[in-house]
């Protein structure tokens, strides 16, 4: 497992009763943690600083309760980086604070190819970008980055995190279809030093096109490695999925890019709380290039 321990913005206070107790700057938030099946050691309701509860309706979906006031969006810090924090439907808050462990692996791989070949830029395509957490990350470290999702409000909100961290360029940001876009990336020749991927569950696509991962996912990473240089940097992919282990991701790196040399590696992410656990938070796969 791989533990994003070094938040200085954020932390886990307390979990329990499928709910887990968070700090995010100076705002307080409960919401649904469906990795939490163990009973609470206090009371969370009954924080003193909390903001707002995430309550799920009985009829899907939820709402939140603010309990005291809370601002529209607020900012965090993680190192040299900054994110826009917003409390959104579906119990989302636009970060997701565990793939820290995965931004600093990038980086450094990013930060060393550089400093071993500064004379050639390292390219690196984030599908499925979301808010564009490790498109900032790596973006920071140096490398050109495209950013593609299909969400035109997620892909404007990355352009506002970037910006927020200092980068004023270096970030393409395509609003598409991911799969629409790598085939197109195939016809135009264009090639990657590295990927990144975070692909849903499930999805539609802007004409209708349905994603089911567990349908999908392997020919989605074979298309993929066919916009890879012929040494990539890097190749990683992030799952919630339930089901989705990690040793079932390493399986779909390695025979997906059994034409490239390199190593795989796959582990669970993880937060630590101040109870003084783990909170298990999705699965990733890495695979790095040979050489480095």
């Amino acid at each position: 497992m791989k533990i994003a321990d070094k938040w200085k913005d954020y932390t886990i206070i307390a979990t329990g009763d499928g709910m887990k107790l968070e700090r995010w700057g100076n705002v307080v938030l409960l919401r649904p943690d469906p990795q939490v099946i163990w009973r609470p050691s206090r009371d969370l309701y009954a924080f003193g600083d909390l903001n707002a509860v995430y309550r799920r309706s009985s009829k899907g979906g939820g709402g939140w309760d603010y309990l005291k006031p809370v601002p529209d969006e607020w900012t965090v810090s993680y190192r040299d980086l900054k994110f826009i924090v917003k409390p959104m439907g579906f119990k989302h808050t636009g970060l997701f604070p565990e793939q820290a462990a995965n931004w600093d692996a990038m980086r450094a791989l990013i930060e060393n190819r550089l400093r071993l070949c500064p004379e050639k830029p390292v390219k690196v395509l984030n599908l499925f970008a979301y808010t564009g957490g490790a498109s900032v990350a790596c973006a920071k470290s140096g490398a050109l980055v495209t950013h593609v999702d299909a969400a035109k409000g997620m892909v404007e909100r990355a352009g506002r995190n970037a910006r927020l961290s200092g980068i004023e360029s270096g970030i393409r940001y395509i609003i598409d279809d991911c799969f629409k876009f790598v085939k197109k990336e195939i016809r135009r020749g264009n090639r990657y030093d590295a990927i990144i991927m975070d692909p849903p569950s499930y999805g539609r696509g802007p004409s209708g096109e349905t994603w089911k991962i567990e349908d999908d996912i392997f020919d989605f990473v074979c298309t993929c490695a066919q916009v890879l240089e012929d040494k990539p940097l890097f190749v990683l992919i992030n799952s919630y999925t339930t089901g989705l282990q990690p040793t079932v991701i390493k399986n779909i790196l390695t025979l997906a890019l059994k034409n490239f040399s390199g190593n795989t590696q796959a582990y669970e992410l993880g937060l630590p709380t101040e109870e003084g656990i783990c909170l298990p938070c999705g699965a990733s796969g890495l695979f790095t290039s040979a050489d480095e």
